[in-house]
């Protein structure tokens, strides 16, 4: 168990962000704040636009079965899918220890766990990598590569990476997103908004095919740097994915709160 606040910091910073996303992506967007659940749903091809994450704090058994079926009932009214966020010290422990089997008979599965981190380590030196080259997303051919790298890097078709960023308006001008480029190529790419005092972090991918050269941390160091030199901001926050968890620390990042992710079954 973590410390609590920490796991509310991370639910509120998704909660936060994320209504800034999917609000560029779709202003007619599925944007709600009900008892227990954040809706953030674009119902867009790119899935994690399509976003759910229970908000309540000490949740117990019989709640819990109540909001994962909510929550089911909310997705299985949508065109595309997307997932629920669950943040595991959000919940008490007995709910904790049957969340999977609930969330199944909810008609959910687990997905991919992630980790919610943080730190108060900002401004971070302006990386320098030998093998890159930084540009930030100005351009809608800037945000088209950053969309393909992280279709690629989370098996995503391109279409539906493309379908979530295409003329973002947001993400060319509130995000600090930077692609990396390897001998003129797009192969990595981070971003970093300011979300409630905070330098949130989203998006971070690297090709496969150019994976474990230090190129995602590289790349998310100059986001990190560029957003704290604009906005003065000396915290930061994300959600790591498994593959992504052992990278952070290195940057200043400290784990807090365990996160499940969940997707209808077939």
């Amino acid at each position: 168990m973590h410390d609590l606040a920490d796991s509310i910091e991370s639910m509120e910073q998704l909660s936060v962000a994320w209504r800034a996303m999917v609000l560029d992506r779709d202003p007619d967007a599925d944007v709600r704040d009900l008892p227990g659940i954040a809706v953030r749903w674009a119902d867009c091809r790119f899935a994690f636009w399509n976003c759910l994450t229970l908000t309540e704090v000490g949740v117990g058994p019989g709640l819990l079965r109540q909001r994962l079926d909510e929550a089911a009932g909310i997705m299985r009214s949508k065109e595309h899918p997307g997932f629920l966020w669950v943040f595991d010290d959000l919940l008490r422990d007995d709910a904790r220890a049957g969340l999977d089997a609930a969330a199944g008979q909810a008609g959910l599965e687990h997905a991919f766990p992630g980790t919610g981190m943080a730190g108060d380590f900002l401004p971070v030196p302006e990386p320098v990598h030998p093998e890159l080259d930084f540009v930030r997303v100005t351009t809608d051919a800037h945000l088209l590569a950053f969309a393909d790298i992280n279709a690629r890097a989370y098996g995503f078709p391109v279409e539906d990476g493309r379908d979530g960023l295409a003329g973002s308006a947001l993400w060319r001008d509130r995000v600090h997103a930077f692609l990396g480029l390897r001998d003129g190529v797009p192969v990595t790419c981070a971003g970093a908004v300011e979300a409630e005092g905070r330098l949130f972090v989203a998006l971070v991918a690297t090709d496969p095919a150019w994976e474990r050269r230090g190129y995602g941390e590289a790349v998310t160091r100059k986001a990190l740097h560029e957003g704290a030199r604009a906005t003065g901001l000396t915290r930061a926050t994300l959600h790591a994915t498994a593959a992504g968890a052992p990278v952070y620390p290195r940057i200043g990042f400290e784990p807090n709160s365990p996160m499940r992710f969940y997707a209808l079954k077939d």
